[in-house]
């Protein structure tokens, strides 16, 4: 589902103020307080994430992030992604091109935990090599607010 600029511009009121109302949001758009709560509802059932993708892992005990890529067997996809679904420590896996087959965003409490992590990792049927890169520090979180700014002011 598209997102349109009238829903940038409640998502963008609502990132700048999440304790707003829909009565307040709508106000300050100047739409009908209907059209603002329809829309939340459309976008909460298609295309909003859950708040657990909004927690940092390191408030959860888990300051190191590091990023594993992957060969695993073709016919083992499934399987594989399966087996690492299993593991909480494994926060985000995408299927790639390129040498690597996949890439996994994981987090540990240490490199301690990230070298038992990635031997559990690499344990998973249908794994076949790992390599791991340690996030030193994160110089661009995550976002998606220009992107809404952006549609927001288209017409």
């Amino acid at each position: 589902m598209a997102i349109d600029p009238l829903d940038a511009r409640i998502l963008l009121a609502l990132d700048d103020d999440p304790d707003a109302t829909t009565l307040g949001v709508a106000r300050r758009l100047g739409v009908a307080r209907n059209t603002v709560q329809a829309r939340l509802k459309r976008l909460a059932t298609s295309v909003l994430r859950g708040f657990g993708q909004r927690v940092d892992p390191a408030a959860l005990g888990y300051p190191l992030v590091a990023f594993v890529s992957l060969r695993i067997s073709q016919s083992s996809q499934v399987q594989a992604v399966a087996g690492l679904a299993e593991l909480p420590e494994v926060i985000e896996v995408h299927a790639t091109s390129g040498d690597a087959d996949l890439l996994l965003r994981v987090v540990a409490r240490d490199t301690a935990h990230l070298y038992r992590l990635t031997n559990r990792i690499t344990n998973v049927p249908g794994v076949q090599r790992s390599d791991s890169a340690i996030s030193l520090t994160e110089l661009l979180p995550a976002r998606t607010r220009p992107l809404l700014e952006r549609l927001a002011q288209e017409q």
